[in-house]
């Protein structure tokens, strides 16, 4: 009984929804037709910028120090399926992908974590950036 009065509020509900009529809040109404913005559906949510090489502001790429708390990136190192390839090197990490470790004065501060990543590396010896 209680299944079937569930059942007549949820169809009685559905139905004045529809009655009502819903319309999107990106829907506009535009030389009497209705047009309608569809989300773009990202599949790389991670909001890296390969064009300039960031990701939320911070580069991907120059002085870096690895830290244990605050940092600005959280990265989890893996060997498939990376965001983004880096290279260690020594002088001149200027493109994207080429990291410097350094103490002081980094451009970003890195955290190694296992869970909940910013982004996934990969460490390579070749051809660093875009995986």
């Amino acid at each position: 009984m209680k299944r079937l009065k569930y059942l007549i509020s949820f169809g009685l509900s559905l139905l004045i929804f529809l009655a009502i009529g819903f319309t999107p809040a990106d829907c506009v109404p535009e030389n009497d037709k209705e047009t309608c913005e569809v989300p773009h559906l990202n599949t790389n949510d991670k909001e890296i910028d390969y064009e300039n090489c960031t990701y939320k502001g911070f580069p991907l790429h120059g002085k870096i120090k690895f830290v244990d708390n605050f940092p600005d990136i959280k990265i989890k190192i893996v060997d498939n399926f990376p965001d983004l390839k880096v290279k260690m090197v020594e002088n001149f990490p200027d493109d994207c992908g080429e990291w410097k470790v350094v103490e002081n004065f980094p451009d970003v501060k890195v955290q190694i974590v296992e869970n909940f990543p910013d982004i996934k590396v990969k460490f390579v010896d070749n051809f660093p950036g875009k995986p």
